[in-house]
């Protein structure tokens, strides 16, 4: 089996790598080979008993989405975007990578294996953020897609153009709208949802967070872990189960700013809280505001994708598989 990465150097995609090496097998099949791609290079995971391949480029550029799938892959999980809040700065920008550069692939994909009877499996991580308000107080498998940023509004396209698509037999796609990743490793990026994970990692790590909205806000989380659980079951479901309707609603946990805290106070103590600095946002705030909070995903349940027990436990995942079981 062979798989590309598209993203392969971001959290998730690093995540994911180490996983498949980890493993060496997907859906009971043997890892032979893994492409990892992205804007900047990727790094290879440690102890892979595979061929492994970084590769860097951009992704809407022309006959770059050719290059990567030449060598037919039998998965291609596409996890490459701008982030939310710069999707949002910059209309233009936003449009390249996160629709143009997803149009591509999929042409691509199209005529490389136009002969092949066998079609990949591509997996396209979405966005909670093809949501826009008014929401229900739970928001279930039939609601409607209608975005209020542009960054959802190319998840959104994206997730038409991966149906319909899987629906002329040109592939075999599923778009998995994933919960915001909390806690994520790293630094602070700008995506609008980023202060979730700022407010738990760097006063974990001994550091000053900046938290701009309040605390009532609620806000839909999964962890790195179940992310990556997440997009495993996803290359490996039989496409049979999935119908016509491609694009679900990862599960997560529904919880406040204040339950966040409360739940880092519970782990790391009130010193770790103490870290928390209240800096009211005006942008940050219309953005989440335009976000929905809370979902009743049981199409993605009943097909076997599994959520995060609590928010202590996301905690408790961060600075076992971060820290070392450790708190600055």
């Amino acid at each position: 089996m062979k798989i590309l990465i598209i993203g392969g150097a971001g959290m998730v995609g690093r995540k994911l790598a180490e996983r498949l090496a980890k493993d060496g097998k997907l859906g009971g099949r043997e890892i032979e080979a893994l492409t990892m791609f992205d804007v900047v290079a990727p790094t290879a995971p440690k102890g892979a008993k595979f061929a492994v391949n970084t590769a860097t480029g951009d992704l809407p550029a022309k006959g770059e989405t050719d290059k990567l799938v030449a060598n037919k892959p039998d998965v291609i999980f596409h996890l490459a975007a701008i982030v939310s809040g710069e999707a949002e700065q910059e209309f233009d920008k936003g449009y390249r990578i996160n629709l143009q550069g997803t149009q591509n692939l999929l042409e691509s994909v199209r005529h490389t294996y136009e002969k092949n009877l066998k079609k990949p499996r591509v997996v396209f991580t979405s966005s909670v953020a093809v949501f826009g308000a008014p929401f229900p107080e739970k928001i279930g498998d039939d609601f409607h897609s209608t975005p209020l940023t542009s960054y959802g509004t190319q998840k959104a396209i994206g997730e038409l153009l991966l149906s319909d698509y899987t629906r002329k037999g040109m592939l075999d796609g599923i778009g998995i709208r994933l919960p915001t990743i909390c806690v994520r490793p790293g630094t602070p990026n700008k995506a609008a949802s980023g202060f979730f994970s700022n407010i738990c990692r760097e006063p974990l790590a001994g550091k000053e967070a900046v938290l701009p909205v309040s605390e009532d806000v609620m806000h839909w989380h999964a962890s790195p872990r179940a992310g990556v659980e997440f997009l495993i079951h996803a290359a490996t479901i039989d496409g049979e189960k999935l119908g016509a309707r491609r694009n679900l609603s990862m599960p997560g946990l529904a919880v406040t700013v204040g339950q966040q805290i409360a739940a880092l106070r519970k782990v790391g103590g009130e010193k770790v809280v103490a870290r928390i600095r209240r800096e009211p946002d005006a942008f940050i705030q219309k953005i989440v505001a335009g976000w929905p909070s809370n979902f009743d995903p049981k199409r993605a349940l009943a097909l076997g994708f599994k959520a995060d027990n609590s928010f202590e436990e996301i905690v408790r995942i961060h600075i076992e598989d971060e820290l070392d079981g450790l708190i600055g």
